[in-house]
């Protein structure tokens, strides 16, 4: 748990949608575009689709029972769409915080690895993260604790030094699987019930609550995404 002997965590692996980034709206217009194309009239299940966020888009169509060619139009309108998702109030305060207080940061997201850096790259914060990992470059998506096991291998962090925030039960699966402080992120449309159910280590409801859990370590040097 943070703030033990040795200075609590040296890194933060953060899920992107939901978390970082508010996407939620847009993520409901690529999946009715692409449900209308390929599957046909009727109300696209979004309610359902919500529940499984934080896996990987192919994975959800196999629990579904959808198409997996619903992804070409889903990954095309979130492309075309991407200039609506927005950043959380208080997200970049954070990072830059957590950056100053000596702590690396990394991405582990159900998106590819592709789509994710260049939405976080059209909304200036790229920089912010020594690396972004999407679902399509592990052997083994959420809720596997795969992704998050890549970002401490690239981030060279113990397990013990690392916390892991997302606001789906997946990541909290992830994250307990990889054997680090799982973190819920309340302040994005996710289900806080079954979020909390999920034995999160820590919750918080706030970006800048976060920074409660890790203590300042020194002087930062910046690790640029590859």
């Amino acid at each position: 748990m943070p703030g033990d002997a040795g200075g609590g965590p040296h890194a933060v692996v953060f899920d992107l949608d939901g978390v970082v980034v508010d996407s939620f709206a847009v993520m409901r217009a690529a999946f009715d575009t692409a449900y209308a194309e390929v599957v046909g009239d009727g109300p696209a299940p979004f309610a359902e689709y919500s529940r499984h966020l934080g896996r990987y888009f192919p994975d959800i169509m196999r629990i579904m029972g959808l198409p997996l060619e619903m992804e070409e139009p889903f990954v095309r309108e979130s492309y075309r769409l991407a200039d609506r998702v927005t950043l959380f109030p208080g997200v970049v305060d954070l990072l830059d915080e957590l950056r100053r207080r000596g702590l690396r940061l990394a991405v582990a997201t159900g998106k590819s690895g592709p789509r994710a850096r260049s939405l976080l790259d059209t909304l200036g914060v790229l920089d912010r993260f020594a690396y972004v990992i999407g679902s399509d470059e592990v052997a083994r998506p959420k809720p596997a604790p795969d992704i998050v096991r890549r970002a401490l291998e690239l981030l060279e962090v113990a397990p013990d030094r690392a916390l892991m925030i997302g606001d789906a039960v997946t990541d909290l699966a992830s994250a307990h699987g990889a054997g680090v402080t799982a973190v819920a992120a309340l302040w994005g449309e996710c289900h806080e019930a079954e979020l909390l159910a999920a034995y999160p280590d820590a919750v918080v409801r706030h970006p800048a609550e976060l920074l409660d859990l890790c203590p300042a370590l020194g002087p930062f040097t910046d690790a640029l995404t590859e």
